[in-house]
């Protein structure tokens, strides 16, 4: 499992180039991710899964 590390004191130079990122939306990235993820594998599964049956 990966973690994200976000910087809790940003630079100067950083902190007026860019908006810190609120959590909820750091929140979300996480939930497509994961979102992602899952459907991917179950994807693959069910790819393997018909490949097995029709072969064997």
């Amino acid at each position: 499992m990966s973690v994200a590390v976000s910087d809790t004191h940003p630079s100067p130079q950083r902190a007026a180039r860019a908006p810190r990122r609120r959590v909820r939306q750091e929140a979300r990235d996480a939930l497509a991710v994961a979102a992602f993820s899952a459907g991917a594998s179950t994807g693959i599964a069910v790819i393997l899964t018909v490949v097995v049956t029709r072969v064997g």
